[in-house]
């Protein structure tokens, strides 16, 4: 990793990432490979969208995000 890392711009694809998950078609699959692609696809969301409201910096080379996964969005500290 360099400085250069927009972390912003990072957290902001996962955000998109999650969007298109939940978008997604249902190809024309049956049986058991139906249920593995929908648990994949709900995995999928899961950690894209955990990651796309992650609050990142870069500092010294490393890469921290924050995650807060209480269930009670009023909780949660002012991301600002």
């Amino acid at each position: 990793m360099s400085e250069e890392l927009d972390v912003a711009a990072m957290i902001e694809r996962f955000r998109e990432r999650a969007k298109a998950v939940r978008n997604r078609g249902l190809p024309p699959v049956e049986g058991a490979e139906r249920k593995k692609f929908v648990e994949q696809a709900r995995l999928d969301y899961q950690d894209f969208a955990m990651l796309g409201d992650a609050q990142g910096e870069l500092e010294d080379g490393v890469l921290h995000l924050r995650v807060d996964l209480r269930p009670d969005p009023g909780a949660r500290p002012d991301p600002s």
